[in-house]
């Protein structure tokens, strides 16, 4: 397993690099509730590309679902927001940065299913450890963003020169030396992130080897209503809830119609077959 081609790694690294310099850019000028709602536009790339790079065929219903799935989730995230002002005053470059990150994503995904199917060829029917696609894949993601990381300042307006400063004040943070006041909750709540987003990140990767990339994503587009519920609630370090309207419900329920009418319509005959 370990010595399978590492060129899909590497474009999976960039491709995935590309999407948090991107998305990161483009966050820090968009309003909140704007940003789940255009990150949905990765389930479009997402069946372009499959069809495309992988030669799988959806039929109309599922093409459909897919489509319940990103408007259920726009009125779900979009509940009490005022989303025909949600805009106004915004430069239309930052959207379309954010849309683009998403297709670097959808790309990135992709390409690991193939991975995934390629690799089955290669091992004559064994599968392919999922830990060997998560460390190869996030080890050239890191190696990207580090190289990414000085155009991504400049983007912000922070000279070159400054950059180590950054790097040596966010290191204070995370080990919350000095107990500066935007640091509470570290280390704990950056290590509890780290620990979850791995846990996510692998289970996702399980849920892609045993399906697609496209019903991942599927599973993912769930979690967005789920984490709204969640975050309107009091939690530590987040006390104050938030009142969800009718809106929310009704786009909860619009997303899970869409998730259930994709994965119990029957597939076409795929091409990859």
């Amino acid at each position: 397993m370990i010595a399978i081609p590492k060129s899909p790694f590497i474009v999976i690294g960039m491709l995935e690099a590309l999407g948090v310099v991107t998305g990161m850019s483009a966050a820090a000028m968009l309003p909140g509730p704007a940003i789940p709602i255009l990150n949905q536009t990765f389930l479009v790339f997402q069946l372009t590309f499959s069809a495309i790079l992988l030669g799988r065929r959806y039929s109309f219903i599922q093409i459909s679902g897919c489509l319940l799935v990103a408007i259920g989730v726009a009125v779900a995230v979009s509940s009490g927001s005022g989303t025909d002002q949600m805009l106004l005053g915004v430069e239309f470059i930052w959207p379309a940065i954010m849309i683009i990150s998403t297709a670097f994503q959808a790309g990135a995904s992709i390409i690991k299913e193939f991975v995934f199917v390629d690799a089955s060829k290669r091992l004559k029917g064994k599968s392919l450890d999922i830990f060997v696609v998560n460390s190869f894949g996030s080890g050239f993601q890191a190696l990207f963003v580090l190289i990414f990381l000085p155009v991504l300042s400049n983007l912000k307006g922070i000279p070159f020169s400054q950059l180590p400063s950054y790097l040596m004040s966010g290191a204070g943070c995370f080990l919350n030396i000095g107990g500066r006041p935007e640091c509470n909750g570290a280390p704990l709540l950056p290590v509890l992130y780290i620990a979850t987003n791995i846990a996510f990140n692998i289970s996702l990767l399980n849920l892609m080897k045993i399906s697609s990339a496209v019903v991942a994503s599927l599973g993912v587009t769930l979690s967005v209503p789920i984490a709204i519920y969640i975050m309107s609630l009091p939690l530590p370090y987040h006390p104050e809830g938030a009142v969800l309207s009718p809106y929310f419900l009704v786009g909860s329920v619009i997303l899970v119609l869409g998730l259930v009418l994709f994965n119990v319509a029957r597939p076409i005959k795929q091409a990859s077959d």
